[in-house]
């Protein structure tokens, strides 16, 4: 279950936004539904994306066409819902405001492949007086011109919950997916205040994942390093066969689930842990470590780890109960800065796992050092906007 970022109400309540997702079991033709609708949805974006693209050139203006310019020549767009054709648009039109707001860290939106891009759709739910177009049934859920899906609920939506929209998504192993987005009013969160005592900091590590400042450590199973060997011989059963055939087709099939067991069990572990440190403390300070250029210095399997996806899905639990979540610059000097003096070094060699300070000789275990020096930044950055937001 994963969060949008809520919406602030006058009345004291906010709308918070909640994500079930659950397995889907279509039908055969079903499942053609669903297939022709991924390549609509990629077909349209193409379409849209190339106009644009033209018309910048003829006119130096941003416009992008709607859906139904194309509607006319490709007569297959008639045959899926329009609501995903519909949220194609709106997903390219948000994908260029973010390229023109921030091109830095947002590129050009890029044309869409049917082997490297991942296969899904969105579709809005139009309530229309008691009727919606979408909804869920005992053991399935009704789609537009797709009807009851068959689906398997790993848990139910609450009393006063709004269905807002599904994506459906297809999963390399061949599985079916439904993310179903929704809203509800909940009273707002209390702001807890935190303090020294409550507060813990984490630094990401290598090899244990994340160490606390009170030297906890995560030391979660390296899941992919477990199932090296498994994948390596069936690499190498998939070199001798001949590609196309069934056997090969098989084996491929075993890998990809392999890989989905993987990313299940990374999954699992990051939402249980995210959920034990938000309910255990009332703030939490990490760094903002740029992951993708960690992995590039460090030639390592960085992005393995999950990490990324491990602060997001603290920071929306922290959120949620009114808990905030402190980020310290990533160019703070936290591993060479003596957590107990203040004293800066000039540089701690990689290898370097234990040093002395040289002014009052107390000796650091690195990683847990650098943990307490992003807890002190972290609430020192917190106490500073508080002032600040009491002084306007």
């Amino acid at each position: 279950m994963a969060g949008r970022k809520p919406k602030a109400q006058a009345d004291g309540k906010t709308v918070q936004y909640t994500t079930i997702k659950v397995r889907l079991y279509p039908t055969p033709e079903q499942e053609e539904l669903f297939e022709k609708t991924f390549g609509c949805c990629r077909y349209i974006w193409n379409q849209m994306l190339a106009d644009q693209e033209r018309f910048y050139l003829e006119t130096d203006a941003h416009f992008i066409p709607t859906p139904a310019k194309y509607k006319p020549s490709a007569a297959f767009l008639k045959e899926v819902d329009n609501q995903a054709l519909i949220q194609e648009h709106n997903k390219l039109a948000q994908a260029f405001r973010v390229f023109f707001k921030n091109p830095e860290t947002f590129g050009h939106p890029r044309f869409k492949r049917k082997k490297e891009d991942r296969d899904s759709f969105t579709a809005c739910n139009q309530v229309f007086g008691a009727s919606a177009t979408i909804f869920t049934t005992r053991d399935g859920i009704r789609m537009t011109k797709a009807g009851v899906v068959k689906a398997k609920f790993s848990r139910r939506a609450r009393n006063g919950w709004k269905l807002k929209r599904i994506t459906v998504s297809k999963a390399p192993s061949g599985k079916y997916f439904c993310a179903i987005l929704y809203e509800c009013t909940v009273k707002a969160p209390v702001p807890v205040i935190p303090t020294q005592e409550t507060t813990v900091g984490l630094k990401y590590s290598i090899p244990h994942f994340y160490v606390a400042d009170n030297g906890t450590m995560a030391d979660p199973p390296h899941w992919l390093k477990r199932s090296q060997e498994k994948l390596a011989k069936l690499q190498q059963k998939m070199a001798r066969m001949q590609p196309g055939s069934k056997n090969y087709q098989e084996a491929v099939q075993k890998y990809r689930l392999i890989h989905e067991h993987i990313a299940n069990q990374r999954r699992d572990f990051i939402h249980k842990e995210s959920r034990r440190i938000a309910n255990e403390w009332d703030a939490v300070c990490v760094r903002s470590h740029d992951l993708v250029e960690m992995a590039k210095d460090l030639q390592s399997n960085v992005l393995d780890s999950g990490f990324g996806m491990f602060r997001l899905c603290l920071q929306y639990k922290l959120e949620r109960q009114g808990k905030p979540f402190l980020v310290v610059d990533r160019y703070a000097p936290t591993t060479r800065t003596c957590s107990t003096c203040g004293l800066v070094r000039e540089a701690v060699q990689p290898k370097e796992n234990r040093w002395t300070c040289p002014a009052c000789g107390t000796t650091h275990n690195r990683e847990i050092n650098a943990a307490k020096n992003i807890k002190a930044q972290g609430l020192n950055q917190y106490l500073t906007n508080q002032e600040l937001s009491k002084s306007a």
